[in-house]
């Protein structure tokens, strides 16, 4: 918050923001994802994703031709925000750092997709996943703001 502006600050305050360990525990399971990407002439472009947090990052897969995942190949920096509703806000700002869905670096992405999905659509979605030409990303925050409302 140190780098926020007056604005934020103001609404941000103490006692609206999350500490790390409440944060872990609200974020569990498959949270969707405002990702924000830009163009080459700069504009800006956002879309949905699926959004895991693990071990403090959000991570995401698309296609490897996706825009998004080309955009972030070309440009990394990234923004993305988390807004289910009113009580809770998360934005976090940084590069993403793309991979081969298939590498080992992304066995856990993996494992919180199917854990979320093999119940929704049954072992189809472990053979689409497994046929998928897809990349994973994680993005390293610079920075991570957090607003949460009691109730």
């Amino acid at each position: 918050m140190d780098g926020a502006g007056p604005h934020l600050r103001s609404i941000i305050t103490d006692e609206r923001r999350l500490e790390a360990q409440s944060l872990c525990q609200v974020l569990q399971g498959m949270r969707l994802l405002v990702l924000a990407t830009t163009t080459a002439d700069g504009r800006p472009l956002v879309g949905p994703v699926d959004g895991y947090f693990l071990h403090g990052s959000f991570w995401f897969s698309s296609g490897r031709q996706s825009v998004r995942m080309r955009h972030l190949a070309a440009r990394p920096a990234v923004s993305a925000s988390h807004l289910p509703g009113e009580q809770l806000a998360v934005s976090v700002h940084g590069r993403a750092k793309l991979f081969d869905l298939a590498d080992p670096v992304g066995d856990e992405l993996r494992r919180a997709m199917l854990d979320h999905y093999l119940p929704i659509q049954g072992p189809e979605f472990e053979t689409w996943l497994s046929s998928s030409d897809a990349l994973g990303g994680r993005i390293d925050a610079d920075r991570v703001f957090t607003f949460h409302l009691d109730g």
